[in-house]
């Protein structure tokens, strides 16, 4: 940890600075600081490393990951009334903290990074999933993604098959990354307290996907698998148009199975099968 500068506490601040959450953008203030200091912990050592924090809010975590030591830390906040309030935490750490003010969604990750970053976000609820998404897909910027969401995404981004949580985002996230479930925390612990539990998760993206397969095609195959997930695979595969037992044949999967009860080797390889022309 480096010296921590004397700042207001968090509720001051957020009375201060009139920053009610906000639920049009999925605000939830995490204002205790053992927790940001521990989130912040789970992405390692952040010593002279460039972070991005999505949506920090009143700084909360902000605060957290400068004093584990970050070389540079990029905040995007779509919320104008937060930036006073972030303004101060850059007052306090100078040159440390740029606050840009833009949609998450739509930022081009390109622009902000000279080198590989590091993410760390309590994430909005109703943007969580679509940001995950956009991140895998350009995972070559990032050397670990250390993200809270909602319990009920968390257990389908580490869930394994035969289980009620294991789908798409299950197959996608541990094809790509190596996913950890770090601890949850209550809602009790936030500004307003949210409905659900919270997860925090770390990917770590994988210098080549486990398996070799198509992300489009894989990506097809497994949509059109969970899609109708109780059906076996020769009736829920059919859509794709192809020789769907042909194709399982090929792929060495049985047409009698369903979606959940294969591994992500067996959807590659059922991906793979795909990609060949009949």
């Amino acid at each position: 940890m480096t010296d921590t500068p004397a700042l207001p506490p968090l509720r001051e601040v957020i009375a201060k600075h009139g920053l009610r959450a906000e639920k049009s953008l999925g605000q939830n203030f995490l204002l205790d600081l053992n927790l940001t200091g521990r989130i912040a912990r789970c992405a390692g050592s952040l010593k002279g490393e460039t972070v991005i924090e999505i949506g920090p809010g009143p700084g909360g975590l902000t605060r957290a990951i400068l004093a584990a030591g970050a070389g540079k830390l990029i905040a995007v906040e779509k919320d104008t009334r937060c930036l006073p309030a972030l303004a101060e935490i850059a007052a306090a750490w100078p040159g440390k903290l740029e606050v840009i003010h833009d949609d998450a969604l739509t930022i081009d990750e390109a622009t902000l990074l000279d080198g590989p970053a590091k993410i760390i976000a309590n994430l909005p609820y109703n943007v969580a999933t679509p940001l995950l998404i956009k991140w895998l897909k350009q995972r070559g910027r990032f050397s670990s993604l250390t993200l809270m969401f909602q319990k009920e995404v968390a257990d389908r981004i580490t869930a394994v098959p035969r289980t009620k949580s294991y789908g798409r985002l299950s197959i996608l996230c541990q094809w790509l990354c190596e996913t950890r479930r770090e601890f949850d925390i209550s809602p009790r612990a936030f500004t307003p307290p949210p409905k659900v539990t919270s997860t925090v998760v770390t990917l770590i993206p994988r210098a080549s996907p486990l398996f070799p397969a198509d992300p489009d095609i894989l990506e097809k195959v497994v949509a059109a698998a969970f899609n109708q997930r109780r059906k076996m695979l020769r009736a829920s595969l059919k859509p794709l148009g192809a020789n769907t037992e042909a194709k399982l044949e090929k792929a060495g999967i049985a047409p009698t199975r369903r979606a959940e009860e294969l591994s992500i080797e067996e959807f590659c390889a059922l991906a793979r099968a795909y990609a060949e022309t009949a």
